[in-house]
Protein backbone atom coordinates (compact mmCIF):
# COMPACT_ATOMS: atom_id res chain seq x y z
CA UNK A 1 0.00 0.00 0.00
CA UNK A 2 2.54 2.13 0.95
CA UNK A 3 4.49 1.31 -2.19
CA UNK A 4 1.66 2.08 -4.41
CA UNK A 5 1.09 5.44 -2.62
CA UNK A 6 4.68 6.27 -3.34
CA UNK A 7 4.73 5.60 -6.65
CA UNK A 8 1.28 7.79 -7.17
CA UNK A 9 2.50 10.58 -5.12
CA UNK A 10 5.86 10.21 -7.53
CA UNK A 11 3.66 10.69 -10.27
CA UNK A 12 1.69 13.20 -9.40
CA UNK A 13 5.06 15.00 -8.68
CA UNK A 14 6.52 14.22 -12.20
CA UNK A 15 3.04 15.80 -13.60
CA UNK A 16 3.55 18.83 -11.95
CA UNK A 17 6.90 19.19 -12.70
CA UNK A 18 5.72 18.87 -16.17
CA UNK A 19 3.28 21.76 -16.30
CA UNK A 20 4.66 25.20 -17.86
CA UNK A 21 5.82 27.31 -15.03
CA UNK A 22 2.81 29.82 -14.61
CA UNK A 23 3.01 33.25 -17.07
CA UNK A 24 4.23 36.64 -14.62
CA UNK A 25 1.86 39.41 -15.52
CA UNK A 26 2.54 41.71 -18.11
CA UNK A 27 4.72 44.85 -16.59
CA UNK A 28 2.23 48.03 -17.23
CA UNK A 29 4.72 50.84 -18.26
CA UNK A 30 4.83 54.25 -17.19
CA UNK A 31 3.74 57.63 -18.18
CA UNK A 32 4.87 60.94 -16.78
CA UNK A 33 2.96 64.15 -17.73
CA UNK A 34 2.28 67.38 -16.91
CA UNK A 35 -1.24 68.45 -15.48
CA UNK A 36 -3.16 71.56 -14.28
CA UNK A 37 -5.44 69.35 -12.23
CA UNK A 38 -4.65 70.77 -8.57
CA UNK A 39 -3.98 74.48 -10.13
CA UNK A 40 -0.04 75.19 -11.32
CA UNK A 41 1.52 72.97 -13.77
CA UNK A 42 2.56 70.01 -12.19
CA UNK A 43 4.45 66.53 -12.85
CA UNK A 44 2.45 63.65 -12.64
CA UNK A 45 3.39 59.97 -13.62
CA UNK A 46 0.54 57.02 -13.90
CA UNK A 47 0.33 53.72 -15.44
CA UNK A 48 0.50 53.50 -19.13
CA UNK A 49 -3.97 52.20 -19.24
CA UNK A 50 -4.14 55.42 -16.93
CA UNK A 51 -4.48 53.76 -14.19
CA UNK A 52 -3.03 55.06 -10.64
CA UNK A 53 -2.57 58.64 -11.70
CA UNK A 54 -0.35 60.47 -8.83
CA UNK A 55 1.23 63.96 -8.70
CA UNK A 56 5.18 63.49 -8.39
CA UNK A 57 5.96 66.75 -6.50
CA UNK A 58 4.77 70.04 -5.37
CA UNK A 59 5.80 73.12 -6.17
CA UNK A 60 6.15 77.08 -5.00
CA UNK A 61 2.81 78.77 -5.67
CA UNK A 62 3.16 81.03 -9.01
CA UNK A 63 5.75 77.84 -10.60
CA UNK A 64 5.05 75.85 -13.01
CA UNK A 65 6.10 72.00 -13.97
CA UNK A 66 6.39 71.05 -17.53
CA UNK A 67 8.10 68.82 -20.19
CA UNK A 68 8.67 65.24 -18.09
CA UNK A 69 11.47 63.26 -19.59
CA UNK A 70 12.03 59.52 -18.07
CA UNK A 71 15.93 58.56 -17.74
CA UNK A 72 16.48 55.50 -19.92
CA UNK A 73 16.86 53.32 -16.29
CA UNK A 74 13.44 54.98 -15.43
CA UNK A 75 14.83 56.05 -12.25
CA UNK A 76 14.78 60.26 -12.82
CA UNK A 77 12.51 62.87 -14.52
CA UNK A 78 14.14 65.97 -16.35
CA UNK A 79 11.39 68.50 -16.00
CA UNK A 80 11.24 72.23 -17.14
CA UNK A 81 10.18 74.62 -13.99
CA UNK A 82 9.81 78.80 -13.55
CA UNK A 83 11.00 77.69 -9.75
CA UNK A 84 12.95 80.67 -8.49
CA UNK A 85 11.85 82.80 -11.39
CA UNK A 86 13.16 81.32 -13.84
CA UNK A 87 13.00 78.84 -16.59
CA UNK A 88 15.15 75.99 -15.90
CA UNK A 89 15.96 72.17 -16.59
CA UNK A 90 15.37 70.16 -13.10
CA UNK A 91 15.39 66.32 -12.13
CA UNK A 92 14.09 64.66 -9.39
CA UNK A 93 13.47 60.80 -8.65
CA UNK A 94 11.22 58.64 -10.77
CA UNK A 95 9.36 57.96 -7.08
CA UNK A 96 9.38 60.99 -5.77
CA UNK A 97 11.76 63.58 -4.10
CA UNK A 98 13.50 66.58 -3.69
CA UNK A 99 13.98 68.35 -7.06
CA UNK A 100 17.51 69.51 -7.99
CA UNK A 101 18.23 72.34 -10.82
CA UNK A 102 20.50 71.13 -13.31
CA UNK A 103 20.88 74.66 -15.60
CA UNK A 104 19.01 77.20 -17.15
CA UNK A 105 16.94 76.27 -20.31
CA UNK A 106 14.11 74.21 -20.92
CA UNK A 107 12.53 71.19 -23.13
CA UNK A 108 15.59 68.78 -22.16
CA UNK A 109 15.82 65.03 -23.14
CA UNK A 110 18.23 62.36 -22.22
CA UNK A 111 21.00 60.78 -23.95
CA UNK A 112 20.59 56.94 -24.41
CA UNK A 113 22.94 56.00 -21.93
CA UNK A 114 21.50 58.89 -19.30
CA UNK A 115 25.04 60.92 -19.23
CA UNK A 116 24.01 63.52 -21.09
CA UNK A 117 21.03 65.71 -21.78
CA UNK A 118 20.11 68.15 -25.15
CA UNK A 119 17.91 71.53 -24.75
CA UNK A 120 16.72 74.39 -25.53
CA UNK A 121 18.50 78.02 -24.73
CA UNK A 122 17.92 81.24 -26.42
CA UNK A 123 16.88 79.47 -29.01
CA UNK A 124 19.83 77.37 -29.63
CA UNK A 125 20.26 73.46 -29.11
CA UNK A 126 22.71 72.48 -26.47
CA UNK A 127 24.08 69.31 -25.33
CA UNK A 128 25.19 69.10 -21.85
CA UNK A 129 27.02 66.41 -19.80
CA UNK A 130 25.34 65.35 -16.77
CA UNK A 131 28.26 64.66 -14.40
CA UNK A 132 31.18 67.52 -15.30
CA UNK A 133 28.73 70.29 -16.97
CA UNK A 134 30.65 70.71 -19.84
CA UNK A 135 28.31 72.05 -22.43
CA UNK A 136 28.14 72.32 -26.50
CA UNK A 137 26.17 74.29 -28.77
CA UNK A 138 24.59 72.08 -31.77
CA UNK A 139 23.01 74.83 -33.90
CA UNK A 140 24.52 77.55 -35.60
CA UNK A 141 22.88 81.45 -35.13
CA UNK A 142 21.79 81.86 -38.60
CA UNK A 143 19.34 78.90 -37.94
CA UNK A 144 16.78 80.59 -35.23
CA UNK A 145 14.08 79.49 -33.08
CA UNK A 146 15.19 75.93 -32.89
CA UNK A 147 13.19 73.95 -30.16
CA UNK A 148 11.99 70.14 -29.11
CA UNK A 149 15.72 68.24 -29.65
CA UNK A 150 15.49 64.29 -29.15
CA UNK A 151 18.34 62.06 -28.93
CA UNK A 152 18.16 59.49 -31.63
CA UNK A 153 18.66 55.79 -29.90
CA UNK A 154 22.16 55.33 -30.84
CA UNK A 155 23.01 58.58 -29.26
CA UNK A 156 24.45 60.16 -32.83
CA UNK A 157 22.19 62.38 -33.71
CA UNK A 158 19.93 65.04 -32.48
CA UNK A 159 16.42 65.85 -34.33
CA UNK A 160 15.35 69.41 -33.78
CA UNK A 161 13.10 71.61 -35.31
CA UNK A 162 13.37 75.11 -36.35
CA UNK A 163 10.80 78.02 -37.39
CA UNK A 164 11.78 80.61 -40.71
CA UNK A 165 9.46 82.07 -42.55
CA UNK A 166 6.74 81.57 -39.90
CA UNK A 167 7.08 77.56 -40.73
CA UNK A 168 8.57 74.80 -38.75
CA UNK A 169 10.92 72.28 -40.52
CA UNK A 170 12.76 69.49 -38.65
CA UNK A 171 16.36 68.96 -38.95
CA UNK A 172 18.76 66.61 -37.80
CA UNK A 173 22.62 67.65 -36.43
CA UNK A 174 25.19 65.07 -35.15
CA UNK A 175 25.18 64.93 -31.56
CA UNK A 176 29.09 65.26 -31.57
CA UNK A 177 28.83 68.89 -33.80
CA UNK A 178 28.39 69.10 -36.96
CA UNK A 179 26.29 70.68 -40.07
CA UNK A 180 22.41 70.24 -39.15
CA UNK A 181 20.46 68.94 -42.28
CA UNK A 182 16.92 69.57 -43.36
CA UNK A 183 14.65 66.24 -42.94
CA UNK A 184 11.48 67.81 -43.48
CA UNK A 185 9.86 71.00 -44.15
CA UNK A 186 5.92 70.78 -44.98
CA UNK A 187 2.79 70.99 -42.81
CA UNK A 188 4.73 73.00 -40.08
CA UNK A 189 6.58 70.03 -38.40
CA UNK A 190 7.55 69.75 -34.89
CA UNK A 191 8.34 68.43 -31.64
CA UNK A 192 9.87 65.34 -33.49
CA UNK A 193 10.95 61.58 -31.28
CA UNK A 194 12.54 58.54 -32.42
CA UNK A 195 11.30 55.67 -32.70
CA UNK A 196 13.03 52.78 -30.26
CA UNK A 197 14.43 50.95 -33.23
CA UNK A 198 15.58 54.54 -34.50
CA UNK A 199 13.70 53.82 -38.40
CA UNK A 200 11.07 56.36 -37.49
CA UNK A 201 10.50 59.92 -36.42
CA UNK A 202 6.86 60.91 -34.62
CA UNK A 203 5.71 64.66 -34.87
CA UNK A 204 3.38 67.07 -34.72
CA UNK A 205 2.25 69.91 -36.83
CA UNK A 206 0.31 71.70 -33.67
CA UNK A 207 -2.95 70.37 -35.49
CA UNK A 208 -1.77 66.07 -36.31
CA UNK A 209 0.49 63.72 -35.26
CA UNK A 210 2.52 62.06 -38.70
CA UNK A 211 5.61 59.77 -38.55
CA UNK A 212 8.51 59.81 -41.28
CA UNK A 213 11.29 58.08 -41.49
CA UNK A 214 14.92 59.15 -40.41
CA UNK A 215 15.81 58.99 -44.18
CA UNK A 216 12.88 61.54 -45.06
CA UNK A 217 10.69 58.97 -46.68
CA UNK A 218 7.74 57.80 -45.79
CA UNK A 219 5.43 60.36 -44.46
CA UNK A 220 2.46 59.17 -42.45
CA UNK A 221 -0.54 60.56 -40.80
CA UNK A 222 -1.26 59.05 -37.68
CA UNK A 223 -4.13 61.51 -36.37
CA UNK A 224 -6.79 62.24 -38.69
CA UNK A 225 -9.40 63.21 -36.81
CA UNK A 226 -11.02 66.38 -35.68
CA UNK A 227 -9.36 68.53 -33.02
CA UNK A 228 -5.96 69.17 -31.66
CA UNK A 229 -3.13 66.48 -31.21
CA UNK A 230 0.22 67.57 -29.93
CA UNK A 231 3.34 66.56 -27.95
CA UNK A 232 3.37 62.60 -29.56
CA UNK A 233 6.09 60.01 -28.50
CA UNK A 234 6.44 56.56 -29.03
CA UNK A 235 5.51 53.59 -26.48
CA UNK A 236 8.88 51.64 -25.44
CA UNK A 237 8.53 48.57 -27.84
CA UNK A 238 7.51 51.18 -30.99
CA UNK A 239 3.79 49.70 -31.33
CA UNK A 240 1.74 52.81 -29.63
CA UNK A 241 2.31 56.18 -29.65
CA UNK A 242 0.87 58.53 -26.67
CA UNK A 243 -0.14 61.94 -27.36
CA UNK A 244 -2.12 64.67 -26.27
CA UNK A 245 -5.55 66.25 -27.66
CA UNK A 246 -7.69 69.02 -27.25
CA UNK A 247 -10.82 71.01 -29.07
CA UNK A 248 -9.43 73.94 -29.26
CA UNK A 249 -5.23 75.65 -28.51
CA UNK A 250 -6.96 76.68 -24.67
CA UNK A 251 -7.68 72.92 -24.18
CA UNK A 252 -8.68 70.86 -22.05
CA UNK A 253 -6.05 68.75 -22.93
CA UNK A 254 -5.86 65.02 -22.28
CA UNK A 255 -3.90 62.43 -23.17
CA UNK A 256 -4.20 59.08 -25.09
CA UNK A 257 -2.25 56.30 -27.14
CA UNK A 258 -2.85 55.31 -30.34
CA UNK A 259 -1.56 52.11 -32.72
CA UNK A 260 1.97 53.43 -34.37
CA UNK A 261 0.32 52.70 -37.28
CA UNK A 262 -2.86 54.43 -37.20
CA UNK A 263 -6.36 53.23 -35.76
CA UNK A 264 -8.90 53.89 -32.97
CA UNK A 265 -7.45 56.18 -30.35
CA UNK A 266 -7.26 55.30 -26.37
CA UNK A 267 -8.27 58.50 -24.29
CA UNK A 268 -6.21 58.06 -20.73
CA UNK A 269 -7.30 61.07 -18.60
CA UNK A 270 -9.75 63.50 -18.05
CA UNK A 271 -10.59 66.72 -16.04
CA UNK A 272 -8.35 69.56 -16.50
CA UNK A 273 -5.61 69.95 -18.48
CA UNK A 274 -2.70 66.77 -19.06
CA UNK A 275 -0.28 67.68 -21.49
CA UNK A 276 3.41 66.76 -22.38
CA UNK A 277 3.44 62.79 -21.94
CA UNK A 278 6.59 60.73 -21.85
CA UNK A 279 6.38 56.95 -22.03
CA UNK A 280 8.56 54.33 -20.37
Amino acid sequence: MCWVLAVVLGSAGLLAAAQPPASQPARLGKIVFSSDRGGSWRIWVMNEDGSGARQLLDGPEGADDVDPSFSPDGKSVLFTSTRGGKAGVWRVPAGGGEPVRICDGDQAEWSPDGRRIVLRRGGRIVVRELAGGKEATLTPEDLPACSGPSFSPDGKTVAFASRQAERNAIWLVPAGGGTPVKLYDKDGACEPHWSPDGKRIVYETETHVFTIGADGKGNRMVTWFGGLQRYPRFSPDGKRIVFCQAPAPTGPWEVYTIPAAGGAPQKLTEGASDMYPCWR
